[in-house]
């Protein structure tokens, strides 16, 4: 069954957003950066992470499990690093100002890594990865999440998704930017399969007996009450395939979101039905001139991304991405087009507008689609 879209323009959509945000007690600066990496899911592509997620913040605000107020901690600092206490705040704007607190300190020490925790869901990590990029540096960004995924050989969930994010710039060409789960999917997109009323492809998930599952429902379902289940690791079930290689980056970042600063991690992280979980996070920037000359490393990214363009496609395929390329474009096409947004999801912002006293955001007309 496909479902209705419809585009809203980018402004529109992250002032609504920005807007609910405030409603529910954030400050301007911390709401602005909240629906800025929301909005910014939507218009790269990655929908599993966007507006549609906009109700489980409402009421992670609202229930406490997410607080507006929250101001973030210092644990322990370098000049090389840091270890904030999110306080339980909301997680992109702790995310937002960790990122930044790290570049400035790579800018003296050549390179610096955040540890961050007891925070919430923050969004897509390519967006903070992406942070460092017009600093001539690489970033890197990494969540945990709640147990999600299952291990190889297994039935139950142990771990998150766990996604991780790399960014490298270029000159000519975007840049590099990997932002990927380390499970088949994130949970994000079994919703939105629920959402479409789809099947789930083979190979995403294995039910409670550890086989095949299909009906997204009833996977969320048997997910959240943690009777057996759940998402593959990436390269899916047994190590035919490198499902192995998938367990072990999960738990991979587990180690340097979680256990390295002191946060929960695997199994002891759950979600609500109509929240998400304290999570953590671990960031990291590095100066590229530290290896070589910026400009250089530039040139010679542009080569290594040009050649991978020029890749012959296979049958059937119009052309190869490196990663990032597909969501630079696809960027592009919403900053002029328009944010697509599922109808269903769009009506769930008009039901949060109407209950925090919010205009909701109007459809483009279809002449400027």
């Amino acid at each position: 069954m496909i479902m209705e879209t419809i585009r809203i323009a980018r402004t529109a959509l992250t002032a609504f957003c920005r807007e609910v945000f405030v409603r529910l007690g954030l400050n301007e600066l911390d709401a602005a950066a909240a629906a800025d990496v929301l909005v910014a899911a939507d218009a790269r592509g990655i929908h599993s992470h966007g507006v549609g997620r906009l109700w489980r913040y409402a009421n992670g605000l609202k229930s406490g499990q997410m607080r507006p107020d929250a101001e973030p901690r210092t644990l322990m600092e370098s000049p090389m690093s840091l270890v904030v206490d999110a306080q339980g705040g909301m997680g992109a704007p702790a995310s937002v100002s960790a990122m930044r607190r790290i570049i400035e300190k790579a800018s003296a020490a050549g390179a610096a890594f955040a540890s961050v925790r007891e925070s919430n869901h923050n969004g897509i990590s390519g967006y903070y990865a992406m942070m460092a990029l017009p600093h001539n540096m690489l970033g890197i960004a990494m969540t945990n999440t709640a147990a999600l995924g299952v291990p190889t050989f297994g039935r139950q969930v142990m771990f998150g998704t766990n996604p991780l994010a790399f960014a490298a710039p270029a000159d000519k060409e975007r840049g590099f930017v990997l932002d990927m789960s380390t499970t088949v999917v994130t949970r994000g997109k079994v919703e939105v399969y629920e959402r479409l009323e789809k099947p789930l492809p083979q190979g995403w998930a294995v039910d409670r007996r550890g086989q095949p599952a299909t009906d997204a429902h009833a996977m969320l379902d048997d997910m959240l009450r943690r009777v057996g289940g759940g998402i593959l690791p990436l390269g899916g079930g047994g190590m035919e395939q490198g499902g192995h290689k998938g367990f072990g980056l999960a738990v991979m970042v587990d180690i340097l979101c979680a256990v390295l600063g002191g946060a929960a991690f695997g199994h002891a992280i759950s979600d609500t039905a109509t929240t998400s979980a304290r999570v953590s996070h671990f960031f990291g920037a590095i100066r590229i001139d530290r290896f070589r000359d910026p400009a250089e490393f530039r040139h010679d990214m542009d080569r290594l991304l040009g050649e991978l363009r020029a890749c012959p496609p296979s049958k059937g395929e119009d052309r190869v991405y490196f990663a990032g390329l597909r969501e630079f474009e696809m960027e592009d096409e919403c900053n002029r087009k328009g944010v697509p947004v599922l109808k269903k999801s769009y009506d769930e912002l008009c039901s949060i507008g109407v209950a925090e006293g919010v205009e909701p955001p109007t459809p483009m007309p279809e002449v400027l689609r």
